[in-house]
């Protein structure tokens, strides 16, 4: 019976081999001597049998590492989960000391599951260590264990593998698991396939996406808002905007919103388009969707209206934060300067930054630095010095003030 100590990956046929060639070589001269056999008969047998001798299963000890180990495999070994059973910690402690490719990979779980019987649970720990270790070897472990009867794979590993393949770009590798799993009589569902649209999206393939995003009409499958983010995800990587905001639209018509992510990259791609109307459109999409946007959401609409030269629409949203109680962020303050700076309005701009101070907002570095440089542009040099000592003693006396406080 095969040991469950810590187990070695030398191969007990690499040391049998000889033996067993040997036999097989004696055997086959004995048939021959008592056959009559002479000359090319025997050599014809002593090929079959050495012939016989490679296509052997390999086998492996299990019941020691060897002294070759490198210090990142030792490392691997005692960073094994002491949860582990042990038929499973047999096969990690083998698994972690190869490297991505090597073909000792499948004969090695092919006399593990021979030798250990191991139940789909055990499967299931042994992929949840590798991913928990990130091992590059997670992938070509799993691409075997869908092969394995004992494994009992199911539509979901089929997903997980794919979804693997789409994070490392690798588009044919994950239509070949998706067609391979068809094969085997596994249902595509809409988790399945919003995987592969999610794939298909993130590769900037458009067709393939809208492909996948029409069958899943077709079978009469449900959209979640993950299935309807990866096509929206994918005309904004196309630079169709309004496409994108149609199926905003038609989720808001049917009680689903999107991920904040999704609703951001939107805006963010509006903004810098300077579309300050589909800028906003998207800016009320969020807020009726229920997220309350965040300073950086706020910037990209500030930035529309900058770029689209409405700079009283872009003061107006950061007043509407201060409203909200979103203090405006430093890029939201330096963004309006530069368009000021653009239609050289500074005695607006000096307006503008002298209402944020009293309203207790404090003029960070991006804007004080771009106002220096607007300064230094006219030829005030000496007002710019003048105006960062100003700036710099106020932040110190803030400074001192708020450690005072701090002591009482």
């Amino acid at each position: 019976m095969a040991s469950l100590a810590i187990p070695s990956l030398h191969s007990a046929g690499t040391k049998a081999s000889g033996t067993t060639t040997t036999k097989r070589w004696k055997l086959a001269c004995q048939c021959a001597c008592a056959s009559g056999y002479h000359g090319t008969e025997l050599q014809l047998l002593a090929a079959e049998a050495e012939q016989a001798s490679v296509s052997e299963e390999p086998r492996f000890r299990w019941d020691a590492l060897g002294s070759d180990l490198s210090e990142s495999q030792e490392r691997a070994i005692r960073g094994l989960s002491p949860k582990l059973p042990n038929r499973c910690k047999a096969l990690m402690t083998r698994v972690v000391c190869l490297s991505p490719g090597d073909e000792n990979l499948g004969p090695l779980l092919a006399y593990w599951v021979k030798a250990m019987k191991p139940k789909r649970a055990d499967w299931l720990l042994v992929l949840k260590e590798l991913k928990a270790m990130e091992s590059p070897l997670l992938t070509e472990v799993l691409e075997c264990a869908l092969l394995e009867n004992s494994f009992e794979a199911n539509v979901r590993d089929y997903t997980k593998l794919i979804h693997i393949y789409g994070k490392q770009k690798l588009l044919q590798k994950a239509e070949d698991a998706f067609h391979a799993m068809k094969g085997r009589g596994f249902p595509c569902d809409q988790v399945m396939l919003t995987a592969m649209m999610d794939m298909y999206s993130k590769a900037g393939d458009l067709t393939r996406a809208k492909e996948i995003f029409g069958e899943i009409i077709l079978l009469g499958l449900p959209l979640d808002k993950r299935a309807y983010g990866s096509m929206i995800m994918a005309y904004i990587r196309a630079d169709m905007l309004a496409k994108a905001e149609d199926l905003i639209k038609q989720m808001e018509d049917q009680q689903i919103f999107a991920g904040k992510e999704v609703y951001k990259a939107l805006l963010r791609a509006f903004s810098y388009k300077g579309d300050s109307d589909g800028a906003q459109r998207i800016f009320d999409a969020i807020q009726f969707a229920g997220i309350v946007p965040d300073t950086k959401m706020c910037a990209l609409l500030v930035n529309a209206y900058c770029l689209a030269n409405r700079i009283p629409e872009a003061v107006c949203v950061i007043r509407n934060m201060r409203s909200a109680g979103v203090t405006p962020c430093d890029k939201c303050i330096a963004l309006v300067l530069g368009a000021y700076e653009k239609v050289n309005m500074l005695e607006t701009a000096l307006a503008f930054l002298t209402e944020l101070e009293e309203n207790g907002i404090e003029i960070g570095q991006e804007p004080s630095q771009l106002l220096a440089a607007w300064f230094r542009r006219l030829g005030v040099v000496h007002e710019v010095e003048q105006v960062l000592k100003e700036l710099s003693m106020d932040t110190k006396t803030k400074q001192k003030v708020a450690v005072s406080v701090e002591q009482r």
